[in-house]
């Protein structure tokens, strides 16, 4: 048996979409399917406003963009998360603070964040990874008392929430990921959510390569013009009337892969409880979207025996970040604080396969390897 760790769904209305963009005449940026993308996000998460872009990672350069990042800034985040996470900040000229992780999961150890706040701090970066929530209270209080800004990176959260709030509604901005990796997808994609209204006329304006295009086509100007920076940052319509598809079944898709995850946490509860791993935490605050299923092992010789015995069988599982404060480019940038639980999750996280159209067959021939290595 051969499983793949990721296989992208499709819901089977993705061509039929993009042909009614193409015969549509209007297939670049902010046609008819990139409207219905925002209403159906709009509707059900109560943004105030929400901007398809090509990726996550142009949706957190709009962010960083927006709340005027330059030379000298510092922005918190964490350790553990992907480039783009930071990248969007450093390429205004911040310099990152990073955090720790909590014991309890990757997420960033918000008992930390006060203790790195100067003068020069200028946003907080949070990840909720796998799209289990963030401390996000203590955040926003954290923010509101130091007069900060906080950008959700939701790469990972769609359909997760924080005490009843959707992630993505909480901080000042937010950002979103439609990889063909995540829950619901375009293949490439994200979009940018703006819960403060101050910024909504600008972030349009950023979105559109530094022009009021936006508000002309909307009959608010008689002549759009440069009036900002910006770029390129909206997605042709032809990946939003695949993205439409994909919301469409949100509920479905949600559904199933929930299923998938519960199994996996079942099955592998009496290992977990032998102590060969640690099974994902979920706070009391906190949802599960089933983003990810992952375990953590005690050790790197455990991780990488795990992987190799599972790929011998056919089964791809993979490690996921590496330490960012201990990258090629950032290591010397760092003001060298160790990050334990970063480390150790760099060292000792792994994914096990998780899509829409993993069988029960097929997990359990997963869980049985899993058992196979360790018993």
């Amino acid at each position: 048996m051969n499983i793949s760790f990721n296989k992208p769904y499709l819901t089977g209305k993705e061509t039929e979409y993009i042909r009614q963009a193409v015969e549509s005449s209007k297939i670049s940026g902010d046609g008819m399917f990139t409207k219905k993308c925002h209403q159906f996000l709009e509707s059900r998460y109560h943004f105030k406003k929400v901007l398809l872009t090509t990726s996550c990672t142009d949706a957190l350069e709009m962010a960083a963009i927006l709340l005027d990042i330059k030379e000298g800034d510092e922005v918190i985040a964490p350790s553990y998360s992907f480039v783009s996470t930071v990248n969007a900040f450093v390429l205004r000229g911040a310099k990152i603070v990073f955090a720790d992780s909590e014991d309890a999961t990757p997420n960033m150890d918000t008992d930390q964040i006060e203790s790195l706040i100067t003068n020069r701090t200028k946003a907080i970066v949070p990840i909720h990874y796998a799209g289990i929530a963030c401390e996000m209270d203590k955040i926003m209080d954290i923010a509101i008392n130091h007069n900060l800004h906080v950008v959700e990176d939701a790469a990972q959260a769609i359909d997760s929430y924080y005490n009843n709030r959707p992630l993505g509604s909480i901080g000042h901005l937010s950002a979103f990921s439609f990889h063909e990796t995540k829950n619901v997808i375009s293949g490439e994609g994200g979009s940018l959510v703006i819960n403060d209204d101050k910024y909504i006329k600008r972030a349009e304006i950023i979105r559109e390569k530094g022009t009021n295009r936006s508000a002309f086509f909307r009959g608010e100007v008689d002549k759009y013009n440069w009036v900002d920076i910006g770029s390129s940052f909206l997605p042709s319509d032809i990946i939003a009337a695949f993205l439409y598809a994909q919301l469409e079944n949100l509920d479905k898709i949600q559904l199933k892969r929930k299923a998938i995850w519960k199994s996996y946490y079942e099955q592998l509860k009496p290992l977990s409880d032998l102590g060969h791993f640690r099974l994902p935490f979920i706070p009391d605050y906190a949802t599960n979207n089933a983003h990810i299923f992952y375990i953590v092992c005690n050790d790197a010789k455990d991780r990488k025996g795990l992987i190799e015995h599972l790929k011998g069988n056919g089964i791809s599982a993979v490690f996921h970040y590496l330490s960012l404060h201990s990258s090629p480019y950032y290591k010397d940038k760092h003001d060298g604080r160790n990050l334990p639980n970063a480390d150790h999750y760099s060292d000792c996280l792994i994914r096990l396969p998780m899509f829409f159209e993993l069988s029960e067959v097929e997990v359990q021939y997963v869980v049985d390897k899993i058992k196979a290595y360790f018993i």
